[in-house]
């Protein structure tokens, strides 16, 4: 029997908006969705709004006193894969994803036994939502540094969704997830949660 298709997975989705709770985020709604889409695939997890904790600057597993990153990256540690979501901003990532790129950088000097990664094995993906072009730029930067500090990437490792140019519309403020984005979530969870138990049946080799 191929217990790969059968094996429990964790997940945690990092939301990048800039608006802390309760505010109403459609970085927030798409990565809620995601993750309801790898729970159909024997996926569990949770999701954490990191403006609401105080992850501060820095490039170190612990900037000491208050660093609420400690706690954030524990759970990270803990999971299988982990969902980037974030909005653009000015044609960019958020600030926040940036940051939380930054604090992931400390992870390049953190080591197993057989001199691998810790996050080496471990599934990143990545939401991006905004109000004009720019998804392809923004998930190419996310999977530029996921992929730099030790994640893998499946095959359409991004979903998104960008209204009209200079118009108003939020994703969350529409009356229903438009197909295409439906689809994408779908298969992003579908290659996601496979390569996740591909990984965890047949781990990376020593990097020693």
């Amino acid at each position: 029997m191929d217990t790969t298709s059968t094996t429990p997975l964790r997940a945690v989705a990092l939301v990048c908006t800039l608006s802390p709770s309760p505010a109403p985020s459609s970085s927030q709604l798409l990565a809620e969705q995601t993750m309801k889409a790898l729970s159909e695939h024997g996926v569990t997890g949770k999701t954490i709004r990191i403006v609401d904790h105080d992850v501060k600057p820095g490039v170190q597993t612990d900037m000491g006193d208050g660093d609420a990153w400690p706690e954030i990256r524990a759970t990270i540690l803990g999971a299988d894969i982990l969902i980037l979501s974030t909005p653009i901003w000015l044609g960019h990532p958020s600030s926040v994803a940036q940051r939380v790129l930054e604090r992931l950088d400390a992870e390049l000097s953190e080591t197993d036994d057989e001199g691998r990664m810790l996050t080496y094995g471990k599934v990143a993906a990545v939401c991006v939502v905004g109000n004009e072009d720019g998804a392809h730029k923004v998930s190419a930067d996310l999977f530029q540094g996921l992929n730099d500090i030790g994640f893998s990437l499946a095959p359409n490792a991004v979903t998104y969704w960008v209204g009209e140019a200079m118009q108003r519309t939020d994703y969350q403020d529409l009356d229903s997830t438009p197909g295409k984005t439906a689809a994408t979530t779908s298969t992003l969870a579908a290659n996601t949660a496979h390569l996740a138990r591909r990984l965890k049946a047949a781990p990376y080799p020593s990097s020693s």
